[in-house]
């Protein structure tokens, strides 16, 4: 009788595998779009430290492009700050260094608002490309596989961003 049991969980396994297949992390595909796993990259911060998007898997990820001349972008990063001092979550925030007048802009301007999220640098746009950022700001909510979760146009208000978040929480 034993034997037939284990038979019939074998057999119930292979027909569940093969008529309803789950997914695994490993198997979603990378892209930009939303259901895909995020493409890694490296990037310094302001500070010169490397930061990869990967170490900060298993956590909830803002990703945020922007310009210290972008007028939305400066419209929304004290809701990105609000956001980020209220929420477990983490928020990377790639300037696109390569369209900066110069770095100490960015640090100005960060100073300035007494931002505390991490500030990456993608001085050769190579980040900005991989994600074909145009226009900004971009901001995508990753969930803590790394799936991007949401994308978003245009700046997003606090309210938005912590919407977001509880739909990427569920």
């Amino acid at each position: 009788m034993r034997k037939k049991t284990i038979f019939f969980s074998l057999l119930l396994a292979v027909f569940l595998n093969v008529f309803f297949p789950v997914a695994s992390v490993a198997e979603i595909e990378t892209g930009i779009e939303i259901g895909d796993k995020a493409p890694d990259f490296t990037l310094s911060t302001l500070d010169g430290e490397e930061v990869q998007l990967s170490d900060f898997e298993g956590e909830e990820i803002l990703l945020n492009f922007w310009a210290t001349w972008c007028p939305p972008c400066r419209e929304e990063m004290p809701d990105i700050q609000k956001f980020y001092d209220q929420h477990d979550v983490t928020v990377l925030a790639v300037n696109l260094t390569d369209t900066e007048m110069n770095k100490e802009n960015v640090n100005v301007f960060i100073e300035e608002f007494e931002f505390t999220f991490p500030i990456l640098m993608d001085e050769e746009a190579e980040i900005s490309n991989l994600y074909r950022v145009n226009p900004i700001p971009v901001s995508y909510m990753l969930d803590s596989d790394g799936v991007i979760q949401h994308k978003a146009y245009g700046p997003m208000d606090y309210e938005t961003m912590v919407e977001k978040l509880e739909m990427v929480q569920e």
